[in-house]
């Protein structure tokens, strides 16, 4: 529940939307509530005593009641749904903050599909808590309340009854409780799962169907999905069981209401009329606790899911920046390794042992060496995408672990080993760092690339689409953009890291 707790307090912005809906919510109950003691008036004060203008007033009331009820019921319901879409849109908004503050490192270990997951379907069921469950929530328990304490005020003897019902239902909500809790939480991992088999099929599918694994790919996902299907069944199994026990004890106890009430009518101990107002405030009392009983799914799911969205809000990122980091001067560009070893994880192998050396302004380094001997790896600390483990990297003598990681990354160009682009068009992907660089700094970025002349071969020249992750471009072209894209931003320390792998040898040596 602490997690849940944590997800309303994100309410705290909409104070006032949802002071709103809980006054609504407090005026719909109100005059539900009061409608069985109207019905009891109409029976013992109008027809019993042949009067027809209690009816009559009895009547317009409830209608009146009946209406008041209604539209306080739709305020409730807007204004719970907009305050609902605002804590679902804060919690995006900082979940995907957190995402993309998080390291390398942690990106390493993390799973695309578990993310996504988290960011879709996990905040979407805090959602709903938030927006319905809670909301109701908060509704049967009022209604409860207001009908049991009714109850006793209309004959208490009678509503002893419900010291019974009460304590059995509450005591399968906790039963409930105990075993869904873990059961969503397993449910929301195993979406999670199928939805990372889903993720790596599409970022992959070339591979896929140019080694014909189809059927091996389809077959893995089958079996996520039969996973994700039979922890449904076994939800659905306890879900099952739980209402059924309490329609069991309810109309149990109304029928006990029906009996012992019956006769102390009969006798002359208790009024027709109030023994059908106690009957409804019965009703009125049990749908509560039915309701309760759904929502405390709801909540199983809802908790569930906000502990693992809050997750990876209270991840303590690797490579945050210290509370007194400083703004990095504008650099002349000399990089010095002393001293540095690291390790991608703790009590890993170590991928670099005393590596010192220095790159002067001006000064054009090549790095040397077998796959995997970590020359990637000394790339990456320079702009500190990863923390050394011992040593530090200094760029002007400043070390990069000291200075403000923005301040650091904007006068570093970079081209990566894989090379990314975005849903977008060549200008937007060339001018990512720089989205407001003018036209012409964009072309020369790409004449300096060897870029332009290919690029002004499409109909739609620097507006062509590229497609997702660049697909309609080949792999030299899609590099030559993202070397554009580094020489935009013209940075005092470019690196390039195996940057035209994939262009030509004329185009490379140009």
């Amino acid at each position: 529940m602490k997690y849940l707790w944590r997800a309303l307090g994100y309410l705290k912005r909409y104070r006032l939307l949802a002071a709103s809906t809980f006054l609504s919510l407090i005026v719909a109950s109100g005059a539900r509530l009061v409608i069985p003691r109207l019905t009891q008036t109409i029976i013992d004060n109008g027809i019993a005593a042949g009067r027809m203008d209690v009816v009559l007033w009895a009547a317009v009331g409830m209608v009146g009641l009946a209406i008041a009820g209604s539209v306080f019921s739709f305020l409730q319901g807007m204004l719970s749904a907009r305050t609902a879409q605002g804590v679902a849109y804060d919690l995006r908004n900082q979940l995907y903050a957190k995402i993309q503050s998080l390291s390398f490192s942690y990106h390493d270990r993390a799973q695309t599909g578990q993310l996504l997951t988290r960011a879709t379907s996990d905040v979407e069921m805090v959602h709903m808590f938030v927006g319905m469950g809670f909301i109701h929530l908060l509704s049967a328990i009022l209604m409860m309340v207001g009908s049991i304490a009714l109850l006793f005020a209309t004959d208490w003897q009678l509503a002893l009854i419900m010291l019974v019902l009460v304590p059995l239902t509450f005591g399968i909500f906790a039963l409930f409780a105990s075993k869904a809790r873990p059961l969503f939480m397993q449910i929301q991992q195993r979406l999670a799962d199928l939805n990372t088999v889903l993720q790596e099929n599409l970022a992959g599918v070339r591979v896929v169907k140019a080694f014909a694994r189809e059927p091996y790919e389809a077959q893995r996902y089958a079996y996520a999905n039969q996973n994700l299907f039979d922890l449904n069944i076994v939800a659905g199994r306890l879900m099952a069981t739980a209402i059924p026990l309490i329609f069991l004890i309810a109309n149990l106890s109304l029928l006990s209401v029906y009996w012992l009430g019956g006769y102390q009518a009969i006798a002359g101990h208790l009024s027709v009329g109030r023994l059908v107002a106690f009957a409804n405030y019965m009703m009125m009392a049990f749908f509560p606790m039915l309701m309760l009983g759904m929502i405390m799914a709801m909540i199983s799911q809802a908790g569930a899911s906000a502990e693992r969205v809050f997750e990876i809000l209270d991840v303590q990122s690797e490579g945050a920046e210290k509370p007194d980091a400083v703004e990095l001067p504008p650099l002349q560009g000399r990089v010095a390794f002393e001293q540095v070893n690291f390790r991608y994880f703790s009590g890993g192998e170590p991928v670099l042992k005393d590596v010192s050396f220095v790159a002067e302004p001006g000064q054009t380094v090549a790095l040397l060496g077998a796959t995997g001997s970590g020359k990637s790896t000394i790339i990456n600390l320079i702009p500190r995408f990863y923390d050394v483990t011992e040593g530090q990297v200094t760029v002007d003598g400043h070390d990069v672990r000291d200075v403000t990681l923005d301040s650091l990354r904007q006068q570093i160009g970079i081209v990566l080993q894989e090379t990314t682009l975005f849903s977008g068009t060549i200008r937007e992907n060339i001018a990512f760092g720089r989205p407001e660089a003018p036209l012409e700094e964009i072309i020369a970025a790409a004449k300096a690339a060897e870029a332009h002349d290919f690029i002004m071969s499409f109909p739609e020249q620097y507006e062509t689409a590229v497609g997702e992750r660049g697909v309609t471009l080949s792999g030299g072209q899609k590099q030559r953009i993202a070397i554009a894209r580094a020489l935009l931003l013209n940075p005092r320390i470019l690196i390039l890291d195996d940057a035209t792998s994939s262009v030509d040898y004329e185009t490379e040596y140009r």
